[in-house]
């Protein structure tokens, strides 16, 4: 089957030839021809199947007929996260570059001028965070009631960031008859009862099993030592290896990702970094770097791991095993996307484990260990020298504390070996021949005397002692007064 075969125009068929796509993969063989007939979609299907494509590619046919006008976008895709959104108006340009389409992007970190002047002109496809959404829903600066149909994309991902309230809500200031496609690579209870409540007899697409991973990815768990030392050392190892072209290195802490980029930048790779307490904009550089070929490695937290759709990415890398089963399945799908074969490894530290087993547990397959790696790099870099440091000093001061305490002894004229490397001085007398030490007087034992009874004496003695003229000695006679009564 090809994509001529399944309804689209000619204006979208030349703009897919200048992808080099050929053929629609199974989401988009099975979706786009009941989208283009205006029903109802729920799409089941892992990560990197392209789902993206099998809903914008419909939605340019349907949208070329029409006219767009201010603040009332005619269609609406509801996106997680900020890159997804981003990467779906990237796949809007691309295809829809021989129609006059309209599109607005609404997302958080960028300045939100240049949006609501987006809207005031009219769109015809508004792309959007469901947080930024509801804030400039909230201004009065857009109105949903003339929107004829609406994409909710990654929703199991939608709901595990607290978003299917505002969702409900924003479906219901959707006009009742308008066309409604949902995707999910999973369908946990609240995504179906979301579905059944929003979406009109809609029409099932499930092309793979539910937490299965790409049959296109080989995939090893690489065990390790405890130390995070080890760790890195082992990820430059298979960085190293000739077949990894580009990687992207999955951390489960921004902490983590940040030292794992600054080590790799070390130790010469061309490595970047994208995480959730960077902007926008330097997020999307970040991307931009890696998809240009500036960097060949990108070190990413979870906020990366769903639906960048990155072409010819070689290799994924979990530094860290994700904490949840699901996230194992988006990470690794970065790569072998569109047909094409991928290598994911996952290091496994003994705290690791567990995880890995949740990880087998969903999927229902063992992930092959490789036990021994050749060639392994004994080299030293910056991170031995920063744990060698700590420990080099420990010693130096447990070597001083042993000379403060047992001093060396001191070296006589029969030592030859002395005689012969230190200057000559005076003999000194043997031990027996020295004086011995005058012995002090001991000291006398503290009374027990009451408090009361020690300052008594010590009064005593004061007005006692003879007057030697000074002012502060006893006080003197004449100053002495007796009371009489």
């Amino acid at each position: 089957m090809s994509f001529a075969d399944l309804g689209l125009s000619d204006e979208l068929l030349r703009a897919v030839g200048d992808t080099g796509y050929t053929e629609p993969t199974p989401i988009q063989a099975s979706a786009i021809p009941p989208v283009l007939m205006m029903r109802d979609i729920i799409g089941i299907a892992q990560t990197g199947t392209g789902k993206t494509a099998s809903f914008v590619l419909p939605m340019i046919d349907i949208l070329a007929h029409g006219r767009s006008r201010a603040r009332m976008p005619r269609s609406l895709i509801l996106e997680p996260t900020r890159e997804l959104a981003a990467q779906v108006a990237e796949n809007f340009t691309t295809y829809g570059k021989y129609h006059k389409l309209s599109m607005a992007l609404l997302i958080g970190g960028v300045q939100m001028g240049d949006q609501v002047k987006a809207l005031e002109k009219g769109v015809d496809v508004l792309i959007a965070t469901p947080g930024r959404l509801m804030d400039l829903f909230g201004r009065g600066k857009i109105l949903l009631t003339g929107c004829s149909m609406l994409v909710i994309d990654e929703a199991d991902r939608m709901l595990d960031m607290g978003f299917i309230p505002d969702i409900e809500e924003i479906c219901t200031k959707l006009p009742a008859t308008r066309q409604t496609l949902l995707f999910s690579a999973t369908m946990p209870p609240p995504i179906k009862k979301l579905a059944d409540r929003f979406l009109s007899n809609p029409k099932t697409i499930e092309v793979a099993r539910p937490a299965s991973t790409n049959v296109n990815i080989t995939q090893w768990v690489v065990p390790v030592k405890g130390t995070s030392f080890e760790k890195r050392r082992v990820l430059r190892q298979l960085l190293g290896r000739d077949d990894v072209r580009n990687a992207i290195i999955f951390c489960n802490r921004k902490t983590t990702v940040r030292e794992l980029n600054k080590s790799l930048q070390q130790h010469g790779f061309a490595s970047g970094e994208i995480h959730g307490d960077m902007d926008q904009p330097a997020r999307l550089a970040e991307l931009d770097k890696f998809k240009k070929g500036e960097v060949t490695i990108l070190v990413a937290s979870d906020v990366a791991a769903r639906g960048l759709d990155i072409k010819g990415v070689s290799h994924v890398f979990n530094f860290d095993a994700p904490w949840h089963p699901d996230d194992y399945v988006h990470r690794i799908g970065r790569t072998g996307r569109a047909g094409a074969t991928g290598v994911a490894y996952t290091l496994a530290a003994p705290d690791d484990i567990e995880n890995i087993e949740n990880i087998e547990k969903l999927t229902g397959q063992k992930i092959a260990r490789l036990e021994a790696l050749p060639g392994a790099d004994s080299s030293a870099g910056p991170e031995a020298a920063e744990e060698e440091r700590p420990r080099r000093g420990r010693e130096r001061s447990q070597r001083r504390g042993r000379s403060e305490a047992a001093p060396e002894p001191i070296a006589t004229e029969s030592a030859p070996e002395e005689s012969s490397t230190r200057p000559r001085h005076a003999a000194r007398p043997a031990r027996d021949e020295r004086p011995a030490r005058t012995e002090r007087p001991a000291a006398e034992p503290r009374t027990a005397a009451p408090r009361q009874e020690r300052y008594a004496d010590r009064r005593r003695e004061r007005d006692e002692a003879p007057d030697d003229g000074g002012w502060n000695g006893p006080v003197p006679d004449f100053l002495r007064v007796t009371l009489t009564v």
